[in-house]
């Protein structure tokens, strides 16, 4: 016997990139969360603690740690500075270390910042329409060069994880400011 046509549960709108439904999950970041990851902390210190960062709206379908899942999810990245360093996200490794993930960006603009287990880092320009791959054993991190809103949407395996700790303790190799009007991705022994 045949099952009757079952509603969708949640809804991904592709020209904004939010989500609405069921198990959609909101994280937000303000800058007082961000403590140590901007490099001018005297410029970081002068701003609003409360001010909003970027947030993420995210769909679990199964529980974290499950292997053969797969999560979803949009990170909004507002646009902005501390001194002349773009609004980033913290950036992470997976936990799993062997475990890749997808990038797409919805609308803005931006860079996804990688770097590999020998901190070798690299960028690579987000733009919509832009796909982008994030290989195993690559940390990631997105930033907002742009004046309006950055919307990236992400695909990861459930059992991926998340490792911020390597990133709070050691930090990422290079850093992208902006330097005479444009986006320059600098090694951090360099600034």
């Amino acid at each position: 016997m045949l099952s009757p046509m079952i509603e969708p549960r949640s809804y991904f709108d592709g020209a904004s990139g939010k989500l609405h439904g069921e198990d959609v999950l909101v994280s937000t970041k303000v800058l007082g969360q961000l403590a140590g990851v901007f490099a001018d902390a005297e410029a970081f210190a002068a701003m609003d603690p409360s001010t909003v960062v970027y947030h993420v709206e995210m769909q679990q379908r199964t529980e974290e740690g499950t292997a053969g899942g797969l999560f979803f999810g949009t990170s909004f990245l507002r646009p902005g500075k501390v001194g002349n360093e773009y609004n980033m996200t913290r950036g992470h490794f997976h936990s799993r270390r062997e475990c890749a993930e997808y990038y797409w960006c919805i609308r803005g603009t931006g860079a996804l910042i990688m770097m590999n287990e020998a901190r070798e880092t690299w960028a690579e320009i987000l733009e919509p329409g832009s796909l982008h791959y994030i290989p195993g054993q690559a940390a990631h991190r997105l930033v907002n060069t742009g004046d309006a809103e950055l919307a990236v949407g992400a695909c990861w395996p459930s059992d991926a994880g998340h490792d911020y700790d390597s990133i709070n303790t050691a930090g990422f190799s290079a850093r992208l400011l902006e330097i005479n009007g444009n986006p320059t991705l600098i090694a951090d022994s360099e600034r």
